[in-house]
Parts: C-alpha cells; sequence; structure tokens
C-alpha cells in the first residue's frame, strides 16, 4: 500500500475532521452496493440511487481532496481553470495534458449525438460559456464573446466583494440552459451553486449535481468545487469555510464495483491543507504556481477506472 509522506505532521483535529468527512462519500459507496438498482445507462450498466448529501469543512485551507485513492488534483485544478477562462476548446485542455473531456470531443462522438457540423474538441456551449456568456449565441470555441450573454462569475464576484450584497439569497451560477442543450457536446452534470456568506466573511458552496458517476466523477467535482470556493475566497477578501454538495442520480458503473470495493477497504487519511499565496486581478489567473500547501496531500495507491464518454 502506497501513502505519501507528511500524515505525522497533520493536527489531530484536522486528522479526525478528514477522517470522518471522506467516510460520508465510502458510505455512499456501500449505500448504492447494498440498495442500488441495476439500471442500463445510457452509456452502460449502473448501480443507482437517487438523493444523498455530504458535507465538507474547508476551514483552515483544508481541500478535501480523498485519501483512500489518489486524486488528481492538478488536472482538476486545470479543467476548472478552464472553465473559469469561459473555453470550450478542448486541444487547449490537451496542451494541459488533462485528457478527461477527449471521449467527448472526439469526431466519432460529436457525430453520434448530431454534431457532424462541429470541428473535433469543440465541445459547444458547455460550462465555461454558461459561467462566463450564459446564453450568448454559440458559434464555435474559437470565437469572441466579451460582452455578450451573461457573465455569471463577474456577477458573483461583485456580490461577495460588496458587504452590503454578500448576504443575499441569490448569488447562484447555473450550467443548466435548456436552450443551448442541443448544442452542446454533453449536458452539464453539475449544474447549480450557491454561495453563502456567514457572518460576513466565512464563505461556502452548495452544489446541485443531478448525474454524479461515483469512481471517477465525484472525487473530482468534490475538489472542483472545493477550490473554487477557495479561489473566490481569496479574490474577494473572504475565509472558505463550508462544500456541501447535493447528489441527485449518483450511480456506481457495473465495471467499478470490484474498484471502489477495494477503496472503501482502505482507512481514511487526513484531508491536505492549502493556502493562495498570491491574489490575481482577473479570477482565470489563478495558477497551480499560486497553492502553498500548508500540510501534504497524503493519500493511498491510485486504483485504475475506465471513464466512460
Amino acid at each position: 500500500m502506497e501513502i505519501c509522506k507528511g500524515f505525522k505532521s497533520i493536527p489531530l483535529n484536522i486528522i479526525i475532521s478528514g477522517s470522518m468527512e471522506e467516510k460520508q462519500y465510502i458510505d455512499l459507496i456501500q449505500k448504492i452496493l447494498k440498495d442500488g438498482e441495476l439500471v442500463n445507462g445510457r452509456n452502460g450498466n449502473v448501480y443507482e440511487i437517487f438523493g444523498y448529501n455530504m458535507r465538507f469543512s474547508l476551514k483552515d485551507g483544508i481541500v478535501p481532496l480523498l485519501t483512500t485513492k489518489k486524486v488528481a488534483w492538478k488536472t482538476c485544478f486545470k479543467e476548472l481553470r478552464w472553465f473559469l477562462a469561459g473555453s470550450t476548446d478542448n486541444k487547449l485542455l490537451k496542451e494541459e495534458n488533462v485528457h478527461i473531456w477527449d471521449g467527448n470531443g472526439s469526431r466519432e462522438f460529436l457525430d453520434s449525438v448530431g454534431l457532424q457540423n462541429r470541428a473535433e474538441d469543440d465541445l459547444g456551449p458547455v460550462y465555461g460559456h454558461q459561467w462566463r456568456h450564459f446564453n450568448a449565441p454559440y458559434e464555435n470555441c474559437h470565437s469572441d464573446y466579451s460582452g455578450k450573454g451573461i457573465d455569471q462569475i463577474a456577477g458573483i464576484i461583485e456580490c461577495l466583494k460588496d458587504p452590503s450584497k454578500r448576504n443575499s439569497r441569490r448569488i447562484i451560477m447555473s450550467a443548466w440552459n435548456p436552450e443551448q442543450m442541443s448544442e452542446m457536446a454533453l449536458p452539464p452534470c453539475h449544474v447549480l451553486a450557491q454561495f453563502h456568506v456567514k457572518e460576513g466573511k466565512y464563505l461556502s458552496c452548495a452544489l446541485y449535481q443531478r448525474s454524479g458517476d461515483v469512481g471517477l466523477g465525484v472525487p473530482f467535482n468534490i475538489a472542483s468545487y472545493s477550490f473554487l470556493t477557495h479561489i473566490l475566497a481569496k479574490h474577494c477578501g473572504l475565509e472558505p469555510y463550508e462544500f456541501v454538495y447535493f447528489l441527485g442520480n449518483a450511480h456506481i458503473y457495473e465495471d467499478h464495483v470490484d474498484a471502489l470495493k477495494e477503496q472503501i477497504a482502505r482507512e481514511p487519511l487526513a484531508f491536505p491543507r492549502m493556502m493562495i499565496e498570491k491574489k490575481h486581478e482577473n479570477i482565470e489567473d489563478y495558477h497551480l504556481d499560486d497553492i502553498v500547501w500548508i500540510t501534504p496531500y497524503s493519500h493511498h495507491g491510485t486504483i485504475k477506472m475506465n471513464m466512460s464518454a
């Protein structure tokens, strides 16, 4: 069993908190394996349940990177930056050695969903487009959308920076746009995020996800929206507090079952802690180099699972 160094230096309260919170994920796997219905889904057989909730602390720089397997957090962070830049061009991710969208950007896949006229690796108006240019008419991934559509991220930042607005119950970002769904290579899975500020300074994020691949996608989504909350807190002069996660359809692919049984037999470790060293003028400019790890990411070894497009 591979465990990275750094575990002994983590304070006891952080160890207990991280271990207990990761147990929520282990409990989800166990619940699906025990109670889930076997369904022939869009891209394979899955065991599924409907409705699940988890909460993860972000206090003191905590990042809930699951420890019972290695999570590719750098890949996750690069994808998040791609969203924040408003990009929908998979070639830019490939240049960063990120290949999680390759299946959905292939010529074969685009043709299969009726996008024969779309260039390969042009994913259509997916997350980045909706986050930064909601409902702007989509041309292609190379078009300039400056000033077009609704910049939801800019609106969130404006609210969070303003003490008179940051207690609003309307600080919401939606990736779900029925009007442009047919133009997307893949409809969004994580569809709605809401931000909340406690006591004028503690920032939390709640995510509703309509569909969660528990083996591969869910660990990424937990990490991604936790990173996003840390970035927004830094950018807006707040402190990260909590990530609250609501899952609609939570499912396990049939060919992931054995791997997940191996994973849940492992003992969770402490979550790592980080700080963002530099505040940038633009939200899309935060980079991996801005992260300083207060306590390192300790984890068990990698577990391989196939990704379904």
